[in-house]
């Protein structure tokens, strides 16, 4: 007997655990609607609200890249050719303004040395022949033709010395301390910012011509954030606003900067630059950058929703309408910005402020929803 009742109760348990079982994969679907059970719910972590009318912000999403201003990079090349003596640095080493970047040599520099000094001398003996002959026409014992000319002739000296003088302080040479005794024929590369090399174009015994670049030089203390914005967002930007800038690789760590120059020319593709400054320098922030930047342009009051709640099915939004217990329906939304972990819904009407949404398990719903349709 007591054998005959065990086995009944066994059977009274499994018939209890299977239809347990067929209760939990119930789901009921209708259209757009589902119905689950209290144990899916449960499990699915679904949870519901009526929505908030909050102020949030609108931002636009920019893309662009670290820049530098004209004044931080330089193009350097020799103010006369030469052939290369000494060459110093490599890409990436550090130089300061008149710091020697390489050494060139030039026969034609001593020419060039030589000329002014004759120059000079000659100059001093036109002037005191000028100066004799104005004597001598005073007293009418010359001419005036000859006492012009003599003054024609200190004045193209005086030009003469004059110009080679520019030319050797264009190389480095100072002519007020040149002499027979210290003509040279090398001259120096000065750099005329302090920056990092990032290019270097000569070697040794190469031959190079003014027009040729030896080396390219940026001064990475004075970055800016180039931006595109086109022109449908142009009057939300104005100068001094901030922009959250971040790269792709660390999206998370974000950069404050502010606009501080708005492009006046449209490009073909209808858009404008924006320049900013960073507001802290950051020397892991490096020329040629790919960054993205948000800006907040206004903020106005609206419903919003948990950003997890919005959910997409073929290209659309949708959020989850608790039509009654344990019943939800799809809900099609145009959202707008999202900001601390809320969306604002730009179509939400306030006949629907009384009714709940699905604020937690979003997918979950819509996995359950899709599956059982197929």
């Amino acid at each position: 007997m007591k054998k005959l009742f065990l086995i009944i109760l066994s059977v009274s348990l499994f018939s209890c655990a299977k239809e347990e079982m067929v209760k939990k994969e119930v789901t009921i679907v209708v259209g757009d609607q589902v119905t689950l059970t209290d144990l899916q719910i449960k499990n699915s972590g679904i949870e519901t609200n009526t929505l908030n009318n909050l102020e949030i912000a609108h931002k636009i999403v920019l893309s662009g890249q670290i820049d530098v201003p004209p004044q931080g990079m330089a193009s350097v090349s020799a103010p006369g050719g030469g052939y290369v003596k000494t060459s110093r640095f490599m890409p990436g080493n550090f130089v300061k303004k008149g710091q020697v970047l390489a050494m060139l040599e030039n026969p034609e520099l001593v020419q060039l040395q030589q000329d002014y000094l004759l120059a000079k001398s000659n100059l001093l003996y036109a002037n005191q022949d000028y100066s004799r002959q104005k004597d001598l026409n005073q007293s009418k014992a010359s001419s005036d033709k000859v006492t012009q000319k003599a003054y024609n002739e200190a004045q193209n000296q005086n030009i003469l010395m004059k110009g080679t003088a520019q030319k050797l302080a264009a190389l480095g040479i100072n002519p007020a301390s040149l002499t027979a005794n210290n003509i040279r024929r090398s001259f120096a590369v000065i750099s005329p910012i302090s920056g990092y090399i990032s290019a270097v174009n000569v070697s040794i015994g190469q031959f190079v011509s003014p027009m040729e670049k030896m080396f390219e030089i940026v001064n990475t203390s004075n970055i800016q954030l180039a931006l595109k914005v086109f022109e449908k967002d142009l009057n939300k930007i104005s100068g001094g606003q901030k922009v959250f800038a971040y790269t792709n690789q660390n999206p998370s760590k974000k950069y404050e900067a502010r606009i501080f120059l708005i492009g006046k020319d449209f490009s073909v593709d209808r858009s404008v630059l924006l320049y900013c400054n960073f507001v802290d320098r950051d020397a892991t922030l490096l020329p040629g950058t790919f960054m993205n930047a948000e800006i907040e342009t206004d903020s106005d009051n609206g419903f919003v929703i948990p950003e997890d709640a919005v959910v997409t099915w073929e290209e659309k939004q949708f959020i989850f309408e608790e039509v009654k217990p344990k019943s939800f329906k799809m809900f099609p939304v145009t959202i707008g910005n999202s900001e601390n972990g809320f969306t604002e819904l730009l179509n939400f009407k306030e006949e629907n402020i009384h009714k709940k949404f699905v604020t937690k398990g979003a997918y979950q719903l819509l996995m359950a929803l899709k599956n059982e349709e197929e």
